[in-house]
């Protein structure tokens, strides 16, 4: 990435050592041979390297806090998630700082910087839906920092990061509408520039495909997940010529507005138009008709990314790492047709 700072790890990675070795030989430590010291020194002033003062205080001193930052607290799935961090924290002996970035980018810049002036150990994040690049999480990195994201990742950077399977999961969703005789699906897709949505349109877009539908691009809408959004996208459908019988939504709270929507406007669901969201919200099971949805397992995907964080803590030599999480679909009412077409 352009304007990269170098750090300790470059230099390891230049020179085939371990970041400790690197570390010592800069403070030219005595356990350190003269040779693999001379190494070292020319090419940390070679390529303009200087210390970190925070990256030092850091290493001097645990706070024994991990940073979190949110795009939304109040959202079921990230409150699940949370739950599966806290567990993992406490049972670490750590405290943690908690911070949501509201979906603003400008915020969870500022968020950023809250967590350096409190010197988190580590750090876990989920992006804001504004988020287009993550340098600003550069700065973390500069000072020795591990960073884990989850859900909602970054792939520019060399950190790990925690994901569900948001294809397959997909895939697995249009093929089941599909299955129920569905032949016009439409997706209810979420901001493009966040890599989980990204995955759920290719998966909603291959099963299409490869069952041998026609891809029509008329049926994809993006969701900004604002309330409004949900009627304006339930109406443009409903306008066309020819309405889809089947929709794949991005999450469960716009699948349950649209059934709203549909039904008010005098379609049947499942009949008219078969329903699949995603997140198994604890209200999509008692709406009419309940909600077939994607379980996606938040509790679980927080505990392994805080598991990976602290293994991050404990070994700062630890390779980053990518952990897919699978999920599974439950089918309910709002999909399933006894006659199909």
């Amino acid at each position: 990435m352009k304007g990269k700072r170098i750090t300790i790890k470059d230099i390891a990675q230049r020179l085939n050592l371990s970041t400790s070795t690197v570390s010592r030989a800069l403070t030219s430590h005595s356990d350190v041979k003269a040779e693999t010291r001379k190494l070292v020194t020319s090419l940390a002033e070679e390529l303009d390297y200087y210390p970190d003062p925070l990256a030092v205080n850091l290493k001097q001193r645990k706070t024994k806090i991990i940073g979190l930052i949110l795009p939304k607290i109040v959202n079921r799935f990230f409150s699940k998630a949370l739950a599966g961090i806290q567990e993992v924290v406490n049972r670490e002996g750590y405290n943690i700082i908690i911070s949501q970035s509201d979906e603003s980018i400008h915020t969870e810049k500022k968020n950023v910087e809250d967590m350096l002036a409190n010197r988190v150990d580590g750090l876990l994040v989920s992006l804001s839906k504004e988020t287009m690049s993550a340098e600003h999480f550069l700065k973390v990195l500069n000072t020795e920092t591990p960073i884990v994201f989850f859900d909602r990742v970054n792939e520019e950077l060399e950190t790990s990061r925690v994901i569900i399977d948001d294809y397959e999961a997909s895939y697995k969703a249009v093929d089941h509408l599909i299955e129920q005789g569905c032949k016009r699906i439409a997706h209810v897709a979420g901001p493009p520039n966040l890599i989980n949505c990204k995955n759920r349109l290719e998966g909603y877009k291959d099963a299409i495909k490869n069952n041998g539908i026609f891809l029509d691009k008329k049926l994809i809408v993006f969701s900004s997940y604002e309330r409004d959004d949900v009627e304006v996208h339930t109406k443009y459908f409903l306008s066309l010529k020819h309405p889809p019988d089947g929709i794949f939504a991005i999450n469960d709270a716009s699948a349950i507005q649209m059934i709203h929507h549909i039904k008010k406007a005098g379609f049947s669901i499942p009949g008219d138009i078969a329903i699949v969201g995603f997140n198994n919200e604890a209200n999509g099971e008692f709406i009419d008709p309940p909600l077939s949805t994607v379980d996606s397992p938040a509790l679980q995907l927080g505990k392994s990314a805080a598991r990976l964080l602290f293994d991050h803590i404990d070994n700062e030599e630890r390779p980053a790492t990518c952990e897919i999480i699978k999920s599974r679909l439950v089918i309910r009412e709002s999909s399933l047709r006894s006659n199909k077409k």
